[in-house]
């Protein structure tokens, strides 16, 4: 995981510094004053993901005439620098933040900052502007059309795998639990960790989402973020179990069930089978013989909150799948990954 991370800063370390070093590039064959500041524009570009780098490229784009009309107003009429150009990043911060443009202040700043030191709105320097603006926004977009859609989504369905996988195994690990047997394994430790994954794969999820074109993008969000409710889910039941002192003899019915419903902890099963097996458990241990003593009183009541806390996990499962449409189970479900 580490090592993934990592290459991923150095793909993104070089992506800026070949746009940087490209846009620059671009402004100097152009014979562009201030052509150091196509990069800059670049830099603050590229390292936003690709629907924020289009948005933001719009943006830059719209607040570039803004700016100049502000920096217009503002540089011919005042001659002190330090004053005119604080009137004029007062005025750009307020009209950024009415419409939501902020991000856009930093480049806007550097081009009031070419239009102080030149004092000069002719048409050619507006233009030459417009230019760096344009060069440093266009090799952004380009460069971040370049994104390994297939490789982040094999790695999506790879940590899907692995989140079935461990939680599984937890499953597994409480369904013995419940039959009374020795714990060789630390259930809190396992939670933890995989809590701390899925937090790391909804962030992964939002980046794909954030980086493609392609339809239904959240479909991986909306999973993650299912499994998470359940591994939640699985943490209070986990802390019920420990609660009990002595195993009740329903319990090992439990303890089956666990068993059996692990192996369908499966992206796409259909949880409904299992949810009419858990109201069947429900029906048995409410005609069940009551409890004689407090602690067997006590160590039933645990029992039903199993009992709900597994309920809740299947609810989540089964809300995740009624909320796909036909087109989402037929590109994730029926054609496989």
């Amino acid at each position: 995981m580490k090592k993934k991370q990592q290459k991923k800063r150095v793909l993104q370390a070089i992506k800026i510094a070949v746009g940087s070093s490209a846009a620059i590039y671009v402004a100097e064959v152009l014979n562009l004053e201030y052509a150091i500041s196509a990069g800059s524009i670049a830099l603050l570009t590229l390292v936003t993901t690709k629907w924020e780098t289009v948005k933001l490229s719009w943006f830059r784009l719209v607040t570039f005439l803004v700016s100049s009309v502000l920096a217009w107003i503002v540089f011919t009429q005042i001659q002190s620098e330090w004053l005119a150009y604080g009137i004029y990043i007062f005025l750009i911060v307020i009209v950024s933040e009415e419409f939501g443009w902020r991000a856009t202040i930093s480049v806007n700043a550097v081009i009031g900052m070419h239009f102080m030191a030149k004092r000069d709105f002719e048409a050619s320097f507006v233009f030459n502007e417009f230019l760096l603006v344009l060069i440093g926004i266009t090799v952004a977009v380009v460069l971040n059309l370049f994104y390994d859609y297939a490789g982040q989504r094999k790695d999506l369905v790879r940590n899907m795998r692995y989140t079935e996988d461990r939680m599984q195994m937890i499953l597994g690990a409480i369904a013995a639990y419940l039959a009374d047997k020795e714990m060789q394994y630390d259930i809190w430790a396992a939670i933890r960790e995989l809590e701390s994954q899925i937090r790391i794969f909804i962030d992964d999820a939002y980046e794909y989402q954030d980086n493609t074109f392609q339809s239904h993008p959240e479909y991986y969000i909306n999973y993650f973020e299912m499994r998470m409710k359940q591994c939640n889910t699985i943490h209070d039941l986990h802390y019920e179990m420990k609660r009990i002192r002595k195993m009740p003899q329903q319990a090992l019915i439990i303890s089956e069930y666990v068993l059996n419903m692990m192996d369908y902890v499966t992206e796409r099963n259909e949880p409904t089978a299992q949810m009419d097996k858990l109201k069947e458990i429900f029906q048995h241990i409410k005609e069940d013989k009551l409890p004689t003593t407090r602690e067997e009183f006590e160590s039933q009541a645990m029992l039903y909150h199993i009992l709900m806390d597994l309920e809740d996990f299947l609810v989540y499962k089964k809300r995740f799948v009624n909320s796909l449409d036909d087109k989402q189970k037929q590109r994730y479900w029926n054609q496989g990954k």
